[in-house]
């Protein structure tokens, strides 16, 4: 389609230029190949503009869902620990970095020929409960600073929303929760605006979730 309409003009500048005298017809061969020019940038931007924005969205996807899964884990340590999960972040970090959880490890060797539960069983191993660092565990390969945990990758300085609550199951028990999230707008910030609603358009929450203050959905992210 590009080339039809460029050839389309190229043939319009031969043409036209043959009817009017020198002068005016260079004047005319330059106003319509800078037409020309124009019209296939247009043409060629609007097939790409989208395709830059497509792996722009992905590549901040990828880094705040990475963060949200941080999050997650973080809370889940933080609620085996004092039983609710945290609800602001200062006390979030402040727990990664100083406080420990409690984890089964075995003692003992698992021969190559049984199963763990069988040698267990066999009273070959024995599992105890110990305390770990959270952040010499959880933490210990990250790539980011942990003071930066509440912060939105890419963006000025915009934290993740968090907050706790608790919900009434079907089955009538009451669930602590706790939701992460920020919005579409945040993430892609400085992207193409329209590009950004049409994004949004039809979507239960417009951005990217960890957990719900709604529901007991196991922590699950919105993109799971």
């Amino acid at each position: 389609m590009l080339y039809l309409i460029i050839l389309a003009l190229v043939s319009a500048i031969l043409g036209i230029g043959s009817i009017f005298v020198p002068k005016l017809k260079l004047v005319f061969r330059l106003i319509l190949l800078i037409g020309a020019v124009f019209l296939s940038y247009s043409l060629w931007e609007s097939i790409a503009k989208p395709i830059r924005f497509e792996t722009e969205k992905e590549k901040r996807y990828d880094k705040v869902i990475k963060r949200l899964k941080y999050i997650r884990t973080s809370q889940i340590a933080f609620k085996s620990v004092n039983g609710i999960y945290c609800a602001n972040f200062d006390s979030l970090v402040n727990f990664i970095k100083t406080d420990s959880f409690p984890a089964v490890k075995a003692i003992g060797n698992v021969p190559d020929s049984l199963t763990e539960k069988k040698a267990l069983e066999m009273g070959l191993i024995k599992r105890d409960t110990i305390m770990i660092g959270v952040m010499d565990s959880i933490f210990k390969n990250i790539n980011f600073s942990i003071d930066s945990l509440a912060y939105v990758p890419f963006s000025q300085s915009i934290k993740f929303k968090l907050d706790t609550s608790e919900v009434i199951t079907g089955s009538k028990l009451k669930v602590k929760v706790f939701e992460a999230k920020v919005s579409n707008f945040d993430i892609l910030s400085g992207l193409d605006r329209q590009a950004i609603v049409n994004l949004n358009d039809g979507l239960k929450y417009a951005g990217l979730r960890v957990g719900s203050l709604e529901e007991a959905n196991n922590n699950a992210g919105n993109w799971e």
